[in-house]
């Protein structure tokens, strides 16, 4: 959502259960420009996340993960979206397996594939066969020291601090606009989401990456002003005003 909200063309590549909560949640990403192609639906409950936020908006997430936990690439709807794809964005609250194959598929059709190395503590080994398929992959201090492959592109976000980049184009920090924050849920997300929608095609420019790790830095930051992650991210015009400094 985050992506869409930022001006890319989106769709969702994932599972919902058949409960109430699945139809709850294509409304709301087809309300904010989310397309559902790649969207399956497996029997049983929809994942499910509890959070709880302390005094300094600092959060705990547990996660139920549900339809999503069960995700596999045997529908040929996902597959046909992710072979189409310019970029894909995955992250690690499906199963790593499924992971590694969507990456793959998207990348045998020219994707750009970027990867939010979230949540930590998975299998090292298939960790490696995704880190083999990354074009991108960006992490938290915590999760990056998970990551000893280095990709062309590793991203490591540093919370309020803004993020660090080392690959390619060398090595170099990007600040992250001051902000009061309410709420950090869904920041990291919100993050990723509009650094994939702002990453630009191979083989780009060092200015171009420099200029989607600014967006996504800017967008982090107003993630943590809206309580929630459901409605956190925010627009386009929203992203350039905090680039140049206005509220």
């Amino acid at each position: 959502m985050a992506a869409a909200r930022a001006g890319a063309r989106v769709q969702f590549v994932g599972a919902v259960g058949d409960d109430a909560a699945a139809g709850q949640l294509r409304a709301h990403l087809q309300a904010n420009g989310v397309g559902l192609d790649g969207a399956v639906e497996i029997p049983g409950p929809s994942g499910t996340a509890i959070v709880v936020v302390d005094a300094n908006a600092e959060n705990t997430i547990v996660v139920a993960p549900g339809a999503n936990g069960r995700f596999t690439l045997n529908d040929e709807r996902a597959r046909a979206v992710l072979a189409g794809c310019d970029v894909m964005l995955t992250q690690l609250e499906i199963p790593v397996a499924t992971a590694v194959a969507a990456a793959r598929h998207a990348r045998s059709g020219g994707a750009v594939v970027v990867v939010n190395a979230s949540p930590a503590g998975r299998d090292p080994d298939s960790l490696s066969e995704l880190a083999a398929a990354a074009d991108v992959v960006i992490t938290n201090e915590e999760e990056a020291s998970e990551w000893p492959w280095r990709p062309r592109h590793l991203v490591v976000t540093l919370g309020s601090h803004g993020a660090r980049y080392v690959g390619a184009d060398g090595e170099y920090s990007v600040p992250s606009p001051d902000v009061d924050a309410v709420d950090t849920t869904g920041a990291g997300d919100v993050f990723a989401g509009v650094l994939a929608a702002n990453w630009p095609l191979e083989p780009g420019s060092p200015d171009q990456r420099r200029l989607a790790l600014r967006r996504a830095c800017a967008a982090g930051a107003l993630a943590t002003l809206v309580p929630g992650a459901g409605d956190c991210a925010p627009r386009a015009e929203e992203i350039e005003r905090a680039l140049r400094g206005k509220s």
